[in-house]
């Protein structure tokens, strides 16, 4: 028993090495240029979006603002009250679609992890958010034009915490909260990730969501919703599943509705939609997410 158990120790240590080698710079990378983007440069961010509001980019200002809101390098719950000031400011709704649901997504320090997955998945990351910031901008446009969409009554202003004024001490202090809350998704992904490894057949994993699969992209979207807790976590989890046989269609899939429909943060969205807007932000996403996995699966097949 204890040579069996030795025995395994021996193999998961080793996988766990070998990913954890693999995959380390990047959430290292991502943590240092997460916080420097978040004490030099997120106010200047925002204040060129806000400075959008008399400016004549009509509908077309949803493509910058999406950008803007994946230059941002908030996570929901700070984009949310950031979004609640932008409105109180007079902000279009469209824009503030855009915004949000492509800061929603995805931040300067997750496509930096993202880079482990690859260049074809990062590059599928990064425009698929964008495509899906602005898609939400044009759908609030054309369904919500002449009626509010968010109800942002219950947020009031947002407090900034990087207020030290010692530079250093204030990026020091971000990045002490960034590995704090990300340091041990990371760890809990790369060890699930080792126990996939070692446990369950990889032939397996590609009948479920390989490209050849019907249902594969919609299973890959449905198990975004209880997997995801944060995005540092789900890194170590795509590369073990890509290297399975996941197709990138369902990975796509996955990495739409995984940040949108985080568990612990529907309760904040519920709030700002009410009833009747977030059961249509539900279908969005899962459209969406659905649409992009089966396109990039003919792509890429």
């Amino acid at each position: 028993m204890i040579d069996i158990l030795s025995r395994e120790f021996t193999y998961l240590w080793y996988y766990f090495s070998i990913l954890f080698e693999q995959i380390f710079k990047y959430w290292v990378l991502g943590i240092l240029l997460g916080s420097v983007i978040s004490v030099f440069c997120k106010e200047k961010i925002h204040s060129v979006f806000i400075g959008m509001k008399n400016s004549r980019w009509g509908l077309l200002g949803i493509i910058p603002a999406s950008l803007l809101g994946i230059a941002s390098p908030l996570c929901m719950y700070g984009t949310i009250p950031i979004a609640a000031s932008f409105s109180k400011k007079g902000m279009r709704d469209d824009w503030l679609a855009a915004f949000m649901m492509s800061s929603i997504l995805l931040n300067p320090q997750l496509l930096i992890y993202s880079m482990a997955l690859g260049k074809t998945a990062l590059l599928i990351r990064f425009f698929s958010c964008l495509l899906c910031g602005i898609t939400a901008g044009l759908s609030v446009h054309v369904f919500y034009r002449k009626k509010s969409f968010f109800n942002f009554k219950s947020f009031g202003d947002v407090t900034n915490r990087d207020t030290d004024p010692n530079v250093l001490v204030r990026l020091l202090k971000n990045i002490g909260r960034n590995i704090k809350a990300t340091g041990g998704y990371f760890l809990i992904g790369v060890i699930l990730s080792v126990l996939f490894q070692r446990y369950v057949p990889a032939d397996s994993f590609a009948r479920l969501f390989g490209s050849e699969q019907k249902f594969g992209i919609l299973m890959a979207s449905t198990i975004g919703v209880p997997l995801y807790v944060c995005g540092g976590g789900t890194i170590p989890l795509l590369v073990e599943w890509l290297d399975a046989g996941m197709s990138m269609g369902s990975a796509a899939a996955f990495m739409i509705t995984g940040p949108s429909t985080k568990l612990t943060n529907l309760g904040a969205l519920k709030a700002i939609l009410g009833l009747k807007q977030f059961i249509i932000y539900l279908l969005f996403v899962v459209t969406f997410s659905v649409f992009t996995g089966t396109l990039c699966n003919i792509v890429f097949k």
